[in-house]
């Protein structure tokens, strides 16, 4: 199509071709005659041929299945690894929480106060069960011990066998009784080896077996066999004392679990006839003689346990004048 129409613009470009210019000088030139060429010009028709276009068609790949052939697995042998002990960190214990205690306000039963003043703690009234009927009784109750008295009579019933005394305040009486007589013969024991002297040994006891003067001393070199008499003295005491108790049930009397003393059916070796007000002075005298032995035992025990001597070697130095004594004349002027 190019081709064609640049022929076709070469053949008309002949027609605007300028004409021919003719000067005359002198004479006039006899006229050329001018013949007109026509040229024809082949015009080469170019037919455009479309080649046909190659398609490409779309490649189509097959994926074809390849049998592997099967891994056979090798059982590889490990050698064993000794493995280093590990040591465990010690364990630490946590310290225990302690939790608050929940604090859950309880009623407090009323105490029940009687009208007897004390005589203990004036300006004050005993508890209710303390009106001085007791020997020995002059309302000191601090801690209202008395007041829960009843609480305990089913528990040393049950000890028993259910068959003691109703009140609670004669067990009370009977246990203060029993350890303040106790307490008043330990007391003798401990002063009477260093005042009156200490008793003789023999060949199978050993010459020296009673001869410390201190009392805890004394105890742990008798012999066992003398030892033995006092334990089996103190279990037979004890046995007749429950079996009378029980005996006697709901009319058992404070300080009676022996049957000594003045009265009927009782071993009165002494021949004690006091009236009653004057029974009644020396009931007081032996409770306060029962307190100040327990308190004494105490004393006498941590003493010895610190001094390692008897009760008269501690008290025999106070009585005597230290060495200094004789010597104040140095310091005195010799005029006076």
């Amino acid at each position: 199509m190019k081709l064609a129409l640049s022929a076709l613009l070469v053949g008309s470009a002949t027609a605007f071709t300028a004409p021919a210019l003719t000067f005359a000088v002198g004479k006039k030139p006899a006229p050329k005659k001018t013949v007109a060429v026509k040229k024809t010009v082949a015009v080469k028709k170019t037919v455009a041929v479309k080649k046909p276009v190659a398609v490409k068609k779309p490649v189509v790949v097959k994926t074809v299945a390849v049998k592997k052939a099967p891994v056979k697995a090798v059982a590889v042998k490990k050698a064993p690894v000794k493995k280093a002990p590990i040591k465990k960190a010690p364990v630490v214990k946590k310290a225990p929480v302690k939790k608050a205690a929940v604090v859950v306000a309880k009623k407090k039963a009323p105490v029940s106060i009687g009208t007897v003043p004390s005589t203990a703690i004036p300006g004050e009234f005993a508890p209710a069960l303390l009106d001085g009927s007791l020997a020995g009784d002059v309302g000191f109750d601090p801690c209202f011990l008395s007041t829960k008295a009843d609480l305990l009579t089913n528990y040393f019933n049950g000890i028993v066998g259910g068959n003691g005394p109703q009140s609670g305040l004669t067990w009370y009486r009977e246990a203060e009784l029993m350890h303040g007589r106790i307490c008043m013969v330990a007391v003798v024991g401990f002063i009477w080896p260093g005042l009156f002297g200490t008793l003789a040994g023999n060949e199978w006891t050993g010459a020296d077996a009673y001869s410390n003067t201190n009392a805890l001393e004394a105890f742990g070199k008798a012999p066992s066999a003398a030892l033995f008499q006092i334990f089996a003295f103190m279990g037979i005491l004890e046995f007749r004392r429950i079996n009378i108790i029980l005996s006697d049930g709901g009319a058992f009397q404070a300080g009676d679990s022996q049957k000594w003393g003045q009265g009927d059916g009782r071993w009165n070796p002494l021949g004690f006839d006091y009236t009653p007000g004057e029974y009644a002075e020396k009931q007081t005298q032996e409770i306060k003689h029962a307190r100040l032995a327990m308190i004494a035992f105490l004393g006498l025990i941590f003493q010895g346990n610190a001094s390692g001597v008897g009760v008269i070697e501690q008290l025999s130095g106070a009585f005597v004048a230290p060495e200094y004594a004789s010597k104040a004349g140095y310091f005195t002027p010799l005029d006076i």
